[in-house]
């Protein structure tokens, strides 16, 4: 029998398998990659008996590889809040999904553990900027505003550390940076005893969040703003978390980041107005390589010749 642990690579889907590592310790096969890199268990070929976890990515998107999964008789956990699609029904199949707009991944193993590691919900619920349910979940900890700031601070570092094209454009590959995590109980145990990582993600989120504030916007109203980002590793790692600051900077209006690729296409980042958190995902299924969720979708590849309908499309979805 083996075990696999298959997760997105970003914070939400590393925090929520802390939690549940913490909580049920199993030695597992890490099956994860960049944030962009979403049909992760189309790479799993189990066999019966095998134990399957799978963390906040869509349903929809690896529908083929749960199947395979299902039919030769493994055990599949899945925990995700993207769009699934229609669910399996099978005895084989342990679901948790909810696609609501304030509910991340860390968000539903937190109340799957009854709050047992809720400090790192908290990272990973911050981590998927989602600042309102993130500050509920603080409520019961009790903590000074200069802790919450750390927890919140180290969320959207671990976030930003999952952008990239490839993990070599990464500072630590998703898989390795959970290893260094998950030997920290309490992720203030991490940033105090395992500094000099911290550090690390901090000065390159710092550096390359201060390259994308000096972009000037393809298109700007009080509805909805765009900026498009070089074909640059800092530009692909701060894509996700630039897209994340506009939206809370300017919570009524739409944004998209679009960032050259080598192909001469886009990669891009929607993120619905804050303050009116739905949309995004039906924007981005317009094309062939989008999804997502309410508040927050992507592209991965949009043709330089679609880009005109996409900002079309992207203008009807946020002026009205």
């Amino acid at each position: 029998m083996a075990d696999y642990d298959v997760f997105n690579g970003d914070a939400d889907g590393i925090c929520a398998l802390l939690q549940l590592r913490f909580a049920e310790p199993r030695e597992a096969q890490l099956i994860t990659g960049v944030k962009r890199e979403i049909d992760l268990l189309n790479r799993v070929y189990p066999e019966a008996d095998d134990r399957i976890t799978v963390l906040d990515i869509s349903l929809d998107k690896n529908r083929e590889g749960l199947n395979r999964a299902l039919d030769v008789g493994a055990q599949v956990f899945y925990v995700d809040h993207h769009f699934a699609g229609s669910v399996p029904a099978s005895a084989s199949l342990k679901s948790l999904i909810n696609e609501a707009p304030d509910v991340c991944t860390s968000v539903l193993i937190n109340h799957y553990l009854r709050g047992a590691y809720r400090e790192w919900a908290v990272v990973g619920t911050f981590g998927d900027n989602l600042k309102y349910t993130a500050a509920k979940l603080l409520k019961n900890l009790n903590l000074s505003a200069e802790k919450a700031a750390l927890l919140e601070n180290l969320g959207i570092y671990i976030n930003y550390n999952g952008y990239g094209a490839s993990v070599e454009e990464l500072h630590f590959a998703p898989d390795e940076l959970y290893a260094v995590l998950s030997q920290y109980s309490s992720p203030f145990d991490f940033v105090s005893d395992n500094n000099e990582n911290f550090q690390k993600l901090e000065q390159g989120y710092q550096q390359d969040i201060e390259a994308a504030q000096s972009t000037i916007a393809l298109v700007a109203t009080d509805a909805i703003a765009a900026f498009v980002l070089p074909d640059e590793p800092w530009a692909r790692r701060a894509s996700g978390v630039y897209s994340n600051q506009l939206a809370n900077d300017n919570p009524d209006r739409g944004h998209a980041v679009l960032t050259v690729k080598p192909n001469g296409h886009y990669l891009v980042s929607v993120r619905a107005p804050l303050n009116n958190k739905k949309g995004a995902a039906a924007l981005c299924m317009h094309f062939p390589t989008g999804g997502g969720r309410e508040a927050a979708a992507g592209i991965n590849d949009l043709p330089a010749d679609m880009l005109a309908n996409f900002l079309d499309k992207f203008k009807q979805a946020f002026s009205a």
